[in-house]
């Protein structure tokens, strides 16, 4: 197993984060703030990402399918752990496990926060969650499109974009597109940061509430989040960019390179497009019959919290746990769906939903029609029976994961509602959960460190499709 190139792909991402940390300790130095938190941790983490690349140096530059399931998880944690420093070493007298969930909840776009008052932190960590979150979304749509497809994970074999299928191209397929991606990702925070800018905002909030709304992040630079502005404007402009964050990024290339109807054309996007009419259209007559609001504003409301929850992004303008109970069973729904493959959303993806029920039609056909031939199509394409395997195996591992995070934090002493909408919205990368305690008006500070600890391993589950995580467990995948 050539684990030196594993090594060597880490220290990069390594030394980029570190690279990173310093734009928080310029801008904080050059407001009066103390940056000595985001020096330090620069220092510690371009030191070992550093001392990684350079005694890997002259290794082997290509990875069989072990080593990428190996680079793409500890690649995430390594980031996770390093990118905890700033918090732990912050006035903020945040403890380990705290820094650790707060970093995990950025890098994988979750949003779930442990920082009760966000109005008084100290505006360089405000920056650091955003670029988190950025980073973060930019990661994993390279990993989406450019890793996953070859690892056979969950489906995701439909979204290899070229022919070659030989693991060792993994690496230079990766630095090829990812610049093509960096500049469609960078160009759209760009667009969304002067929108928002222009609708209202300072440029401070401007830039952090840019690259968490690209990312489907969520986190926000005040307590009250979207809702703290109070400004229709500002919540359609997140609403447009959380819905181009939330469409398959594979989909942007194919329009650069010529394919202007793209985005009528894929089955995948017109499927998210439809849910979120249908969602929107049925939130807003709920709150048309159960609420006392004008027509607008119960569209505007219904809109935005849908389209938030849908996409894992988190922001909110209300407390939607005080609506009633349909939407609390509704937005959990929403939470598992989630968006587009190959986007920076969340869920089991839309996809897999609508491969899923093509499946479940084939199967009536068939009891129907016995001797009959019943090819399962996606846009166009005939799937192979080792797709439609791939993608009922992740949707069964994720419901069991699921379960299985309930049960440990119910057995840990957190009350029910409060587990289960815990584990939907760490394992969905949404953010806030519902009830009192991690609901959209509360925040995840009081939770022991055990269950910070377990929802932090449901973020990463959640972020890398579960199986690339779960495949490390298995003992036969380290054999020779």
């Amino acid at each position: 197993m050539n684990l030196r190139t594993v090594l060597f792909v880490l220290g990069i991402l390594l030394s980029i984060l570190g690279i990173a940390m310093l734009l928080p300790a310029i801008f904080q130095f050059y407001i009066g703030e103390d940056g000595g938190n985001f020096l330090t941790s620069s220092f510690i983490t371009i030191f070992v990402g550093m001392l990684l690349i350079l005694s890997n140096l002259y290794s082997e530059k290509r990875l069989n399918l072990r080593e990428a399931f190996i680079l793409t998880t500890s690649s995430w944690i390594g980031i996770a752990l390093f990118g905890s420093f700033p918090f732990f070493f912050s006035n903020l007298e945040m403890s380990f496990s705290d820094s650790l969930f707060e970093s995990m909840s950025g890098i994988t776009t979750t949003g779930s926060t442990v920082i009760a008052n966000l109005d008084i932190a100290p505006k360089g960590i405000l920056m650091w969650r955003a670029l988190l979150q950025w980073l973060g979304g930019i990661g994993v749509i390279v990993m989406a499109i450019t890793i996953l497809p070859f690892l056979g994970v969950g489906g995701m074999q439909l979204f290899q974009i070229q022919s070659a299928s030989a693991s060792e191209k993994i690496l230079p397929k990766t630095k090829e597109i990812s610049f093509k991606i960096f500049y469609i990702y960078a160009s759209l925070t760009f667009f969304c940061f002067i929108s928002y800018h222009l609708a209202g905002m300072n440029l401070f909030d401007s830039l952090a509430h840019s690259m968490t709304t690209i990312a489907t992040g969520g986190f926000s630079t005040h307590t009250e989040s979207i809702g703290f502005f109070k400004n229709p404007i500002i919540e359609i402009v997140s609403i447009i960019f959380i819905v181009m964050g939330s469409l398959p990024f594979i989909a942007y290339l194919k329009f650069i390179r010529g394919e202007k109807k793209i985005f009528f054309s894929d089955l995948q996007i017109r499927g998210f497009l439809f849910l979120i009419l249908i969602s929107v259209i049925i939130m807003f007559f709920y709150l048309l019959i159960n609420h006392d609001l004008g027509l607008l504003e119960n569209l505007r409301i219904a809109s935005f919290n849908v389209i938030s929850i849908l996409s894992g992004t988190g922001y909110v303008t209300s407390d939607f746990s005080i609506w009633g109970n349909f939407p609390l069973i509704f937005f959990l729904f929403l939470m598992f769906v989630g968006g587009c493959a190959g986007s920076t959303a969340c869920g089991i993806k839309i996809f897999r939903i609508q491969i899923l029920l093509s499946f479940f039609k084939t199967q009536i056909k068939k009891i129907l029609y016995p001797n009959g031939i019943f090819p399962i199509k996606y846009n166009k394409n005939t799937i192979n029976p080792s797709f439609i395997s791939s993608v009922i195996t992740f949707i069964y591992l994720y419901f069991l994961i699921f379960f299985i995070i309930i049960v440990l934090l119910t057995l840990n002493g957190m009350d029910f509602v409060s587990a289960i909408s815990g584990a939907a919205s760490s394992i969905s990368n949404v953010g806030p959960g519902l009830g009192e305690k991690i609901g959209p008006s509360g925040n995840f500070k009081d939770l022991s460190d055990i269950s910070k600890w377990i929802l932090s391993f449901g973020m990463l589950l959640g972020r890398l499709e579960m199986i690339a995580v779960l495949v490390l467990f298995v003992p036969k995948f380290w054999e020779n």
